[in-house]
């Protein structure tokens, strides 16, 4: 997973981000669970970098007022 960029995450609509939402935090529950399995973190980056996204739609998000 390339790095998704505030501008590109910006455009979308609200339903679109809280899809890429809740398709990300699966994802990173994915990771986490292999980590937990074998000890070793494959890809730390990978991690991080949807920790990263995962922060950038909920503060657009924010910004634009939505309820959770």
């Amino acid at each position: 997973m390339s790095e998704i960029k505030a501008s590109e995450l910006r455009s979308l609509s609200e339903s679109a981000l809280r899809t890429k939402l809740g398709e990300l935090e699966l994802e990173l529950g994915i990771e986490r669970r292999k980590v937990a399995s074998t000890g070793v973190a494959s890809k730390a980056i990978k991690t991080r970098e949807i920790r990263r996204t995962i922060a950038r739609i909920n503060t657009i998000l924010n910004q634009r007022g939505a309820k959770r």
